[in-house]
Parts: C-alpha cells; sequence; structure tokens
C-alpha cells in the first residue's frame, strides 16, 4: 500500500507516524509546503516573548528523524498543486528547484490546517504588519520586534493567539493595544468571564479597545498608523493580526470533495471525505458539535493529533474506529490569570434554542488555610429537564488547568451536574478543598434544578423596579466599601431578626460577595413565608466586574447583555 499525506503538523505527523506503526510495509510518504513537519504552534508567541528561549525546543521531530525512525518519506518545501481522484494522483511542485511532478496514491491524507484572516484593508501589506501561523511567521515576528525595544504594538483581535501575543509582546516591554471589533475578548465565553478577564488585562497597563474596527494601515517615516472607524488612528511600530483563520480547502474544492455547512471539508465518523479513498483531519475538516448538532470545524491540536491516530487506524484496519467529535476544551494564560472552556457557551445555546440554566460559582483554588489560595471563578451551563452537563467556563490563577479537564470529561460523555457532586478527587490542603470547586458547582447546579435555589443574573439589577427591594447581606463594613446602588443592607447574621423590616409581598433581589451567604439568606427567608426571592449569580464579585465593563461599551455606544 501506498499512503500520501498532505500536510504535516498536529493532523498529518500524528497520522503518518501511527500509519507505519500499524503497516511496516507500507510506503508512506508526507508532503509539507513548509520547512517543517511537525511543531509546537501553540508554543510560537512565548518564544517570541522570550518564554521559551531555545527555538530547538519548539520542534516536535523532523524530515531526518522521520526517515530515520519511522521510514516516512518527509518532503518538506514541497506543495501539493493538485488532487486527481480518477487516476488516484497528486501533482506536486518542489518549492527548491520548481520541478512539478506526480505522485500516485492508494490512499491519500488531507491536512492542510487553516489559514489567516487578513482582510482586503487598505495598507495591509505594509511592512510591519504580521500573522502568526507557523515557524517561519515567528522567526519574522521576533526579528522584526527586536528592533523596537519598549515600542509600540498593536495586537487586532482579542482571542485565544491575540491574547497570547499581548501578553509576550508586553513581556518584552511594548506598550500594547488590543483591538477588537466584538463586545467582549475570547469569543468562546459568555461576558461575565470575558469581563473578569478584561478587567486583569487593564490592570496590566494594556490599552484594551473593544467594539472598534480597524479600517486600514498608513506608514511613513515615522512607522505605523492603525486607521480606526470613529477614532483617532493608533501609532504602532508592529501590528498583528489576529482575526481569525478559516479552513484551507482550495485543494479539496478543485478536487470535487463535499464542503459542508461550515465550509470545511465534510468528512464522516471515519474521517473519509466524500471520496472513499481520501480521508482528511485537522483545522480544515468539520464534523457534527455532539452538544449543538451543527456542523462546525476546531482549530485545537487535540483534536488534531486524535483525529490523526483515529484516520490511521481506519485506513489500515478498515473503517471501525469513529470520531464523536469535539467540544473545543481550550485554555488560554493571559498575564497572571488562565482562562479556559469546554463545551459550549449560554450564548451560543440560545442562538441554538437549546435550552439551559446558568451557575456561577467563585471558590478557593485550595484549602483556605493553606498559603497561597486563589479564587477559582466557574461558569457552567446544564440542561433544566435532566441536568445535563452542556458547558463550562473558568478563570483563575491556580488550579484551573485540572478543573476544566474534570469538567470536559463530564461534557464529553453526555454526563449530568449530578456527578459534580458526587465527583471524587485527590484532596490535600495544598491541591483542593474537601469540597471541591467543581463539587461546589455541582451542588449550586443541582440547588437551582430542584427550585432550592433561585437565581439571576448579574444584569437584572438594572432592571430592579421601585418597589422591589435589593438587599445586601454582608457585613456592614463591606457594604460601605462598595455596594450595588439602590440596595439596603441586613448582614445575613441578623436577618433572622429583622425579618419584620422586609415586607413579604414584595420581591427581593439578593446579594453578598460571591453567592454564598445569598443562598443562606434566600433560604431564610423562603422559609419565612417570602414568596419571590432571588439570588444574585456571582454575588458582588461578578457584578462589579461587569458593571465596570458594561460601563465602558455604553461609553463606547454598547451594551452588553
Amino acid at each position: 500500500m501506498k499512503y500520501l499525506i498532505i500536510g504535516g503538523v498536529a493532523g498529518g505527523a500524528s497520522t503518518a507516524a501511527r500509519l507505519r506503526r500499524l503497516d511496516e510495509q507500507a510506503e508512506i510518504i508526507l508532503f509539507e509546503k513548509g520547512s517543517y513537519i511537525s511543531y509546537a504552534n501553540c508554543g510560537l508567541p512565548y518564544y517570541i516573548g522570550d518564554v521559551i528561549t531555545d527555538r530547538n525546543q519548539l520542534f516536535v521531530s523532523n524530515a531526518t528523524t522521520f526517515k530515520e525512525r519511522f521510514n516516512i518519506e518527509a518532503r518538506v518545501l514541497s506543495e501539493v498543486m493538485a488532487i486527481h481522484p480518477d487516476t488516484k494522483s497528486v501533482e506536486v511542485r518542489n518549492l527548491k528547484t520548481g520541478e512539478l511532478y506526480a505522485e500516485s496514491y492508494d490512499k491519500l491524507v488531507l491536512s492542510p490546517g487553516a489559514e489567516p484572516i487578513r482582510p482586503p484593508l487598505e495598507g495591509i501589506n505594509s511592512e510591519g504588519i504580521f500573522t502568526l501561523r507557523n515557524v517561519t511567521d515567528t522567526d519574522k515576528i521576533k526579528a522584526y520586534v527586536s528592533q523596537f525595544q519598549g515600542g509600540k504594538a498593536v495586537v487586532i483581535g482579542a482571542g485565544f493567539i491575540g491574547l497570547e501575543m499581548a501578553e509576550n509582546l508586553h513581556h518584552l516591554g511594548m506598550k500594547v493595544t488590543i483591538v477588537e471589533m466584538g463586545d467582549q475578548v475570547l469569543a468562546p465565553t459568555d461576558f461575565p468571564i470575558a469581563a473578569l478577564a478584561q478587567r486583569h488585562i487593564r490592570s496590566k497597563g494594556v490599552d484594551l479597545r473593544l467594539k472598534t474596527a480597524v479600517t486600514g494601515f498608513e506608514r511613513n517615516e515615522d512607522g505605523l498608523k492603525v486607521l480606526l472607524k470613529e477614532e483617532a488612528p493608533l501609532d504602532a511600530d508592529v501590528v498583528i493580526l489576529s482575526i481569525g483563520v478559516r479552513p484551507d480547502t482550495r485543494l479539496a474544492v478543485a478536487a470535487g470533495l463535499k464542503l459542508g455547512s461550515a465550509k470545511g471539508i465534510l468528512v464522516n465518523e471515519y474521517l473519509q471525505t466524500s471520496d472513499p479513498d481520501i480521508y482528511a483531519v485537522g483545522d480544515a475538516i468539520e464534523f457534527i458539535n455532539p452538544i449543538t448538532g451543527n456542523s462546525m470545524s476546531t482549530y485545537l491540536a487535540g483534536p488534531a493529533n486524535k483525529q490523526g491516530r483515529i484516520c490511521a487506524n481506519n485506513i489500515v484496519l478498515g473503517n471501525k474506529n469513529s470520531y464523536n467529535g469535539a467540544i473545543n476544551t481550550a485554555i488560554v494564560k493571559v498575564f497572571d490569570q488562565t482562562v479556559a472552556v469546554a463545551g459550549v457557551a449560554s450564548k451560543h445555546l440560545k442562538a441554538a434554542n437549546i435550552p439551559h440554566l446558568v451557575s456561577t460559582t467563585h471558590s478557593g483554588s485550595h484549602a483556605g488555610y493553606y498559603p497561597g489560595s486563589e479564587q477559582l471563578s466557574i461558569q457552567i451551563v446544564f440542561s433544566p429537564e435532566d441536568g445535563k452537563l452542556l458547558g463550562a467556563q473558568i478563570i483563575g490563577v491556580e488550579g484551573v488547568d485540572k478543573r476544566i479537564d474534570m469538567l470536559s470529561s463530564v461534557i464529553k460523555r453526555g454526563s449530568t451536574i449530578y456527578e459534580l457532586t458526587e465527583f471524587e478527587h485527590a484532596y490535600a490542603p495544598p491541591y483542593s478543598s474537601a469540597k471541591d470547586p467543581v463539587n461546589m458547582a455541582g451542588f449550586v447546579a443541582e440547588n437551582i434544578i430542584q427550585k432550592r435555589l433561585q437565581v439571576v443574573p448579574w444584569s437584572t439589577t438594572s432592571q430592579i423596579g421601585m418597589e422591589d427591594i435589593l438587599l445586601d447581606v454582608r457585613t456592614e463594613k463591606e457594604y460601605c466599601n462598595g455596594s450595588i446602588k439602590g440596595a439596603i443592607n441586613i448582614p445575613v447574621d441578623t436577618l433572622r431578626d429583622r425579618l419584620e423590616d422586609l415586607p413579604k409581598d414584595a420581591t427581593i433581589y439578593i446579594y453578598c460577595q460571591i453567592g454564598l451567604r445569598g443562598y443562606l439568606a434566600q433560604r431564610i427567608l423562603l422559609q419565612s413565608g417570602f414568596a419571590n426571592v432571588f439570588n444574585l449569580s456571582g454575588g458582588y464579585k461578578l457584578w462589579e466586574a461587569c458593571d465596570a465593563e458594561k460601563r465602558l461599551l455604553e461609553n463606547s455606544g454598547l451594551v452588553a447583555q
């Protein structure tokens, strides 16, 4: 058998290595139009920022290693120009010599990846404007920014890569501005989690511009100017475009392969395209989201590696290994904090008309009496009928990674919030609490489903009527240090003695600092004859961050929901 693979890095390289482990006799050729077949593309921003100082650490493997260890011929600087399914062959151009030649195959694997979006803006090809997708881009950016120590950098786009680049350019001592056309950073998250991240970014002295559109670029002897719609231009020494990526489907389309509704290469459960002898993996494919049922692409290394293994299994052993899709579990370092997501955000569930409930909790990353505990904020979304966990988002300083992995496992298996209440974790004071933050998220979600706890989102405070009561149950000192306008203060510890101060026919909205005391106060009132009592989800901590970011958006003409 003869297997050809188009594209290396995560999907293509993992497919090739697995093919060899399963079939020692096969002829395997991998084509990569770049110079490198397998590298840590997730580490590229950190090499630019001098966090990773040894460039060689970025490379997982090379053509020589592939030949020596796997007997795979990896042809770098070799671009596949066309696929001919009728003759089961490809046309390849040797980019070093210009030679064009044909290569036949029995089975073909497409792993072309995705390409950065470069909108047709005036001046976008000016010197000093970069996208980051591969090692060549990295080398160019690193060499260029080294000329501007203490200079000005503008990062366009506040997704995962954009924020990583902003942090690393800041680490180099550059003055950084982030320009984002949307109303928040990190589009996969809901606004409350994004708001917490945005406040942290601003605290680092980064100029974060939301709901701001770039209209073009100008270059003169003083450097670059980033032109903004209805705002003054920004001066820049370097510009990083991190607007997003799109599946690279040019070869597939020319070969007559079918695309899906998300404009990726359509594959079946075996990662087989519309041509039975051609498979596809990685950023260029699309598949059914196991939660929403909608077709989607994902641009993550983890799924691409797993797809490569499954694809090779099916090629060699027959179509027996199904790919069950991805739930887009992802994590990003944002200066001193970490943000992680898994599953589907509330806003996207709303768009898909999927009923769900939302809960936000704040818990210590480990036992509070052991030094160094930091607060984790966890938002989960779940089905109101059976408690099926549909999505999770976390922001915190430490312990975010292991909690998102715990939650991701539950989501991927289609399990429920009830599993969270019984999740058995490894506990010692330096690592967790007897009730882990994941357990606490489950307890709160269970109370919501069973209607022992009625929560409202942070934005409800702007809709409270004159006849309603906003009740702050924190201590008097906390209340005096900052409260929501219009709130009255009755600390939860004195609430039982002051029930007569509250009219039983009023609608009462309770809040505390993070939600726990509000829940205790709600239980007291509900069992004392008060019928309409609601707890502000996430407490004052979440409201304060969201309200501050909301006011900034209002000043730019947009209100977040």
